[in-house]
């Protein structure tokens, strides 16, 4: 199985949520109702119809003749959908040091055609050198095993690979200095990873960004988040927002929107990239 495939699936599963919900909706149906006719309760049907459980084709079936969808081409189609929402993805394999709600994320991030981030904390993920990760991840798990810790990392590094790939997104990540300036590892760790990001900058794929302290106030004083574009063209754009035990997805209009303008805003008064890369070169002089 590839990792297009695997991420594919979850995007799948999503598609077969959000369509659930337009026909429920339209229906004038509860979700009570939708619950109890598949002997599940409400919150189930609030996890299908945002994608984040796998579908059983009884379920599917129960619900498609519930909200009066007769006709066997669309219910053959919705039904096939969700038989390829339940592939699992490569990240299945982390299971044992990936919590459950994140697992939603890794496979809408690799099946994105566009991540946007603003990261306050640290440097994001997919731009983390190992021993950064490993230091990272080492405080954010203390008292964790070296195994779990590093199963962790490799989990990163995994990750990281989407943005080199032959179908590689387009990635726009505006850090914030602070993530810059906040050590995490030892004097070459921070260095290294300096480096790392003056390199990945120079990718065709990648637009980086240093909103500096110098700015004062800016757009992005909500805090961290990412935001997902697919290619799919009838799934809509999505918000990710962690939290320390679960995340946030946001897809409506109204939300996305007001994250839209908080990017636009972060990348307008950003320093262009050529003078970012710049700025990143003058911390690692520092450093």
């Amino acid at each position: 199985m590839s990792a297009g495939e695997s991420s594919g699936s979850v995007v799948r599963r999503i598609l077969l949520g959000s369509q659930l919900r337009r026909l429920r909706e339209s229906r004038g149906i509860t979700r009570e109702a939708a619950g109890y006719s598949i002997r599940a309760s409400e919150s189930k049907i609030s996890r299908m119809e945002l994608g984040r459980v796998s579908f059983k084709a009884r379920d599917v079936e129960d619900l498609l003749t519930l909200y009066g969808v007769a006709d066997e081409a669309e219910r053959d189609s919705l039904l096939g959908l969700a038989r390829e929402a339940n592939v699992a993805g490569w990240w299945h394999s982390y299971g044992d040091v990936l919590p459950g709600w994140f697992q939603t994320y890794i496979g809408l991030e690799g099946a994105a055609s566009l991540i946007r981030i603003y990261e306050v904390q640290f440097v994001h993920g997919l731009l983390q050198t190992e021993a950064y990760a490993h230091a990272v991840v080492s405080r954010g798990m203390r008292g964790a095993s070296s195994a779990e810790i590093d199963r962790r990392v490799a989990l990163r590094l995994e990750r990281q690979k989407a943005l080199v790939s032959e179908r590689a997104p387009t990635f726009h990540a505006v850090l914030d200095e602070a993530a810059l300036r906040r050590p995490y590892g030892e004097r070459e760790v921070m260095r290294a990873q300096l480096r790392h990001l003056i390199d990945m900058s120079e990718q065709p794929n990648i637009t980086l960004q240093v909103m500096p302290f110098s700015h004062g106030g800016h757009a992005g004083e909500s805090g961290s988040f990412t935001m997902l574009r697919f290619p799919e063209s009838d799934l809509s754009d999505i918000v990710y927002l962690e939290q320390l035990t679960s995340a946030l997805y946001l897809d409506k209009p109204e939300e996305v929107a007001q994250y839209e303008k908080a990017m636009a805003g972060l990348a307008q008064e950003s320093p262009a990239p050529e003078e970012s890369r710049d700025l990143l070169r003058g911390l690692l002089q520092l450093t």
